[in-house]
């Protein structure tokens, strides 16, 4: 995974460590959302997986180009994220 350009972007204005959201992409039980309803390329991908270190569910967008996977955002999931979390891994 590649933080390079979004890294410190994630970090000042979501509070979240490139290894949380590491973390959260590594979780065997994440819900991976292909393509993130909300892109506007209908490129990305949602992920919304659990980070032990930051104690929560954190929703991880990431974008693939040149086979090379980008970090793009992440965050602590919101209602509507953990809605999906628990019904769509039902």
């Amino acid at each position: 995974m590649d933080w390079s350009y979004r890294a410190a972007y994630m970090r000042e204005r979501h509070a979240i460590e490139v290894e949380w959201a590491n973390e959260a992409l590594e979780d065997p039980e994440a819900l991976r959302i292909d393509p993130d309803p909300a892109s506007r390329s209908g490129r990305s991908v949602r992920t919304i997986g659990y980070s032990t270190k930051a104690g929560c569910l954190v929703t991880v967008i990431t974008l693939e180009e040149d086979d090379v996977t980008y970090g793009v955002n992440g965050w602590r999931s919101n209602e509507i994220d953990l809605r999906r979390y628990r019904e769509e891994r039902s």
